[in-house]
């Protein structure tokens, strides 16, 4: 080729060592070629980790822009930061001989804080501090960011710090390796780490060609294999994701992670296929960590990527928050924690004709306290179904149950046997059953079960709607947090008591959890719609 190839870099020590290379390989095939360096958002942006700045492909993009601008003919970039899906008319057109994949952790005076259960550890990768917090659950994962050096000398100046992270092949082809480092065998690289892509225009079939010649086909293969378990775990740099694919012995060797971003879950998987049939092993091995609930933490890490629109002042299930409407982020956490009450062994001495339970929180105090055989109640009476499944489930028949304890005992009043009933409840409890009752000659034994306290979040995000499943939980959010947005209620007597503060509310068609989430789902529907 006449003319120089442009080579085009981002301006990094460690960008310009992987150009330099490249340069060297095709000078040494007789090309002229020259080095025009970029600088890129992800090196400008250093007070914030990679994760947080929401961009994939924040070290590609400004080469991106330069090569469609045809400033550049081709770019080298470390191929772990290259997005699994490259601009229109850019294209992969080589890859270099991998170096070192491994992760490194880099420490000071020597190694036996990995045995103490405090420590410091810093990286500004999102993976890295996954499997960190997995294997070492106590630890703490601080932020670092910079060049090499510069994280180097950041780990030297802060006291606190025992160790940071590094890519074993940065501090290594720039020589800086200090003798205090050890390899992570243990820790699963990011897709493609250690190797160098070089990539250009799809429409310049000569410099494609040229490229070819310093293309290795054994990195080419495995990398490919991790970015497309990448691609199809639906990954970027905001996704706990590492992948491995090494060959050996003529037989592809690959092995995959995905974890929560505080590392406290994790999906794994391994697989060996004979080089040659290794097309579909990226297809598997994600298919295979889906499949083992992949699904569901990946929906979990997208959402926490976007702002928090709805809080639920219960703590949800993964599986109640994939029910929500694709508009919606929804955060939540225990507005109240209970306390199980010790109940004296003269309560249930002699059987009970009439007893009324309310809630779980008062079966869980019983059966605490008793085993369901001492608990000789002759007509139990319940509100909520779930309640009443519980019950029947632990401790035995339901005479009768209603929707709230309004009804409830509204019914008694009318149905019950003799005129003394004792009332299982809360230090919080509703004046509305015992009055009802007492108004009409109904004797009310109250026994105190259980505790309510107050534990509400301070909920920065300014949310579009809070659900509430009792009275109290309305009481314990406002103690933190000002009556904004539409109140999702369970049931009538929570809606009475968030009318209050809410000029908006909205009531559940039945007293559960996912009857309140079909709530909030409507309201999105009726936006989209409008």
């Amino acid at each position: 080729m006449s003319k120089i190839i442009r080579i085009g870099t981002r301006d990094s020590q460690l960008a310009l060592w992987q150009a330099k290379t490249v340069q060297s390989q095709l000078e040494h095939l007789g090309h002229k070629t020259v080095l025009v360096p970029v600088k890129s958002t992800g090196d400008i942006v250093l007070d914030k980790p990679l994760y947080e700045l929401g961009i994939t492909g924040i070290f590609t993009k400004t080469l991106d822009i330069a090569m469609l601008n045809e400033s550049i003919d081709i770019a080298v970039h470390s191929l772990k930061d290259v997005p699994t899906v490259l601009p229109k008319g850019i294209v992969q057109a080589a890859v270099i001989k991998r170096g070192n994949v491994n992760d490194t952790l880099v420490f000071k005076n020597n190694e036996e804080f990995l045995s103490a259960r405090d420590a410091v550890i810093a990286t500004g990768s999102l993976r890295r501090r996954a499997q960190w917090l997995n294997r070492y659950p106590t630890h703490t994962v601080e932020n670092i960011r910079g060049n090499v050096n510069s994280r180097l000398q950041k780990l030297e100046d802060n006291e606190h710090w025992n160790g940071a992270i590094f890519a074993a092949a940065g501090i290594g082809r720039l020589n800086i390796r200090p003798e205090n480092a050890i390899n992570l065998h243990w820790m699963i690289p990011a897709p493609a780490q250690g190797a160098i892509m070089v990539t250009a225009l799809e429409k310049d079939e000569e410099i494609l060609e040229i490229c070819q010649e310093i293309n290795h086909e054994e990195t080419q293969i495995c990398t490919a294999i991790e970015r497309e378990f990448l691609n199809r775990l639906e990954g970027g740099c905001t996704a706990p994701i590492g992948a491995l694919a090494f060959i050996k012995n003529e037989e592809v060797n690959f092995k995959g992670i995905l974890l929560s971003k505080d590392g406290t879950k994790k999906i794994e998987v391994a697989k060996v296929v004979p080089l040659g049939k290794h097309n579909d092993l990226a297809e598997f091995c994600a298919s295979y960590i889906i499949g083992k609930g992949g699904k569901t933490l990946i929906d979990q890490l997208q959402r926490s990527n976007k702002e928090t629109n709805i809080y639920s002042t219960k703590k949800l299930t993964d599986d109640q928050l994939l029910l929500f409407h694709n508009d919606v982020v929804a955060d939540s956490n225990d507005a109240i924690k209970i306390s199980l009450n010790r109940i004296p062994k003269t309560v249930v001495r002699n059987e009970i004709k009439n007893v009324i339970i309310t809630s779980k929180n008062a079966v869980e105090a019983l059966l605490h306290n008793f085993s369901a055989i001492e608990l000789r109640f002759k007509n139990i009476y319940c509100v909520g179904r779930r309640t009443k499944r519980l019950v029947e489930k632990r401790i035995g028949k339901v005479t009768h149950t209603e929707s709230n304890a309004k009804k409830l005992a509204n019914y008694l009043v009318e149905y019950i046997e003799g005129t003394e009933v004792t009332y299982f409840c809360s230090d919080l409890r509703l004046d509305d059953l015992p009055n009802i009752l007492s108004e009409n000659n109904i004797t009310v034994n109250e026994v105190e079960a259980y505790q309510t306290k107050f534990d509400a979040d301070k909920v920065e995000a300014n949310v579009d709607g809070v659900m509430f499943y009792s009275p109290s939980t309305v009481e314990s959010y406002l103690k933190q947090n000002k009556a904004t947005g539409i109140a999702f209620c369970i049931g009538e007597t929570t809606a009475k008591a968030a009318s209050h503060y809410f000029e908006d509310v909205r009531v559940a068609k039945v007293p559960t959890v996912e009857s309140v989430i079909e709530l909030v789902n409507d309201e999105f529907l009726r936006r989209q719609e409008s």
